[in-house]
């Protein structure tokens, strides 16, 4: 196995693997660390205790980060006439109706998230097997599907991050880049943090959150106190 580099060498050294850390001086740790020739993500993993096997224990929503993501996402919205108008307007980088499934259904995948009006759902359901697998069917749960396309597109583009939990009982999510600075980071993910807290399900029991991790794309992750989380 090959050896880590130098610069892998030197975060981890600055990390106690076994200390858990405030967000604010985790976010302080992994700015000082990402040195990568490019703006690391700062990424954010929550181990939850719910088996989402169970419809009761699902955790899913969405959370607006006060400082945005720090990177463009490309939105695709399905709808017709004056709402497309408005989602146009709104910034929305693709807007169809049946030309955007068919468009879709052929192999075009340029979007990062997919906002669609309720009386586009018959025609989005089509796309099941296709966008469900990655994350990117519409859900009135977390305002992806709705007549209000302008303002969910301007959210989207703005920072609106969905979190669903994994089989595992983990949700990850970025957080924003570390260019940012240590104040907008920690507001963010306190901001996530808050929002999965809450997003805590009825048949939930036990410790909800049991672990939280802190990392860079390049960096080593660091554990982060969950004190006062339900």
């Amino acid at each position: 196995m090959a050896k880590p580099g130098k610069r892998i060498r030197t975060a981890r050294e600055a990390v106690d693997r076994n200390k858990f850390y405030t967000v604010a001086d985790a976010v302080k740790i992994l700015k000082s660390n990402a040195t990568a020739k490019f703006d690391e993500s700062i990424e954010i993993a929550m181990n939850l205790g719910v088996d989402p096997r169970h419809a009761d224990q699902m955790v899913r929503g969405v959370v607006s980060l006060p400082n945005g993501t720090g990177r463009s996402v490309r939105v695709a919205v399905f709808a017709k006439d004056a709402k497309a108008e408005e989602a146009t307007k709104a910034g929305a980088d693709i807007v169809g109706a049946e030309d955007l499934m068919e468009k879709i259904q052929n192999g075009f995948m340029d979007f990062d998230r997919v906002i669609a009006t309720p009386d586009m759902m018959a025609v989005v359901g089509r796309l099941g097997k296709v966008l469900g697998p990655r994350g990117l069917m519409p859900n009135p749960k977390v305002g992806t599907v709705t007549p209000n396309v302008a303002q969910a597109v301007k959210d989207s583009k703005g920072g609106a991050v969905e979190f669903r939990v994994e089989k595992s009982g983990i949700v990850h999510a970025g957080v924003g880049k570390a260019s940012f600075g240590e104040d907008a980071l920690t507001e963010n993910v306190n901001a996530f943090i808050n929002a999965v807290t809450k997003a805590k399900p009825a048949g939930s029991k036990g410790t909800y959150v049991k672990k939280v991790s802190l990392s860079s794309t390049m960096g080593p992750g660091l554990k982060v106190e969950t004190s006062g989380a339900a």
